[in-house]
């Protein structure tokens, strides 16, 4: 239980259902920014676990915060700040799900009795071991889920996956919940909204440098490689040309950031590292439907043997993101874009 109407939501209607059911919130922000956080309203913030106990003693159930703060550090934090540093731009959302929610935190789930482990993530399963996109096109967040293997989805439950978020928040209404009309929480948890760059340039040593188009010459100033990700527009100040112009590539190590026009940002093949598949493999070549971001249209591809080819050029393919491959609605795996051209 994030505190969020979701999660809320999705404990209210299990319980409905007949369910015994136990509120659980992750206590994974790290003490020294819990105020700031706090401020923001992250999903995993103070203020956030004050409105997920108060749904809980609201629907009787018993409610516990398990402290993961060290293996969120671990896990998320410490490895999202690497990405930058390395000039790739992570998804911290992803790797929470991988490697806490539905790892640490199912586990600990199953180990203490329970069967299912449910949450309110606009995904769908299917036939006890299909991962589907959510009904509502706007909230599916499938794409963060690509890590989930066919026996943890045996243990888990999405209740919201076949609604919409008016059909959700209706449901709190029902069910007379505080939080039915509480304000969407920020993607990034421990990051206030929209200050990305200042957050990392508190916590990671960054240099100024030379901005530079692809035939290298100079045009400007950067700020520091870690604050810039492929396909970005703004934060060059400055420059010597007019623009538009836009990042197509982070260089840490010569302290280097490459810009161009928007059409030099098309690409039709993906390296991809770290790929899985929910059924532990694929037939290759692979006939499928790629998204490169979180919510951007999928692209007919092919994938074989770590590269995917796009059908279609694609605009600004971020090493550290995720491609997730589809066939149809059905999620069959994804990996990290190591590289595009």
């Amino acid at each position: 239980m994030s505190g969020g109407v979701d999660s809320s939501v999705a404990a209210a209607l299990l319980q409905a259902q007949g369910h015994e059911v136990v509120g659980v919130t992750l206590q994974q922000w790290p003490r020294d920014d819990s105020d700031e956080a706090a401020r923001h309203g992250g999903c995993c913030s103070l203020s956030a676990v004050e409105d997920a106990r108060r749904v809980a003693s609201l629907l009787r159930i018993p409610y516990y915060c398990w402290n993961l703060e060290r293996e969120f550090g671990e896990r998320v934090i410490e490895p999202f700040h690497r990405a930058y540093l390395d000039g790739t731009t992570p998804n911290p959302c992803i790797r929470c799900n991988a490697f806490v929610r539905f790892d640490l935190m199912l586990a600990r789930v199953l180990a203490l009795g329970f069967d299912r482990l449910a949450t309110g993530h606009y995904a769908r399963i299917v036939n006890g071991r299909e991962l589907h996109a959510g009904v509502d096109p706007a909230k599916d967040q499938s794409y963060m889920l690509y890590h989930l293997d066919r026996e943890r989805l045996g243990r888990i439950v999405f209740p919201l996956g076949g609604m919409t978020k008016a059909e959700v928040r209706e449901h709190a209404r029902e069910f007379g919940l505080p939080v039915a009309n509480k304000a969407e929480s920020q993607e990034i948890c421990f990051v206030p909204r929209g200050e990305t760059a200042s957050y990392l340039s508190r916590r990671l040593p960054v240099t100024a440098g030379a901005v530079v188009d692809a035939s290298g010459r100079e045009l400007g100033v950067h700020r520091g490689t870690a604050l810039y990700t492929v396909g970005q527009r703004a934060g060059f100040g400055s420059l010597t040309e007019p623009g538009p112009w836009y990042v197509l590539r982070v260089d840490p190590r010569a302290n280097r950031v490459v810009v161009g026009r928007r059409e030099e940002l098309a690409v039709t093949r993906i390296e991809l590292a770290d790929v899985v598949f929910i059924d532990g493999a694929a037939r290759e070549p692979l006939r499928c439907e790629a998204r490169l971001r979180y919510h951007a249209p999928a692209i007919a591809a092919s994938y074989a043997d770590g590269t995917l080819r796009l059908d279609e050029p694609f605009l600004g393919a971020a090493p550290g993101q995720a491609a997730v491959l589809y066939s149809g609605t059905r999620v069959l795996g994804g990996g990290t874009i190591a590289a595009a051209a």
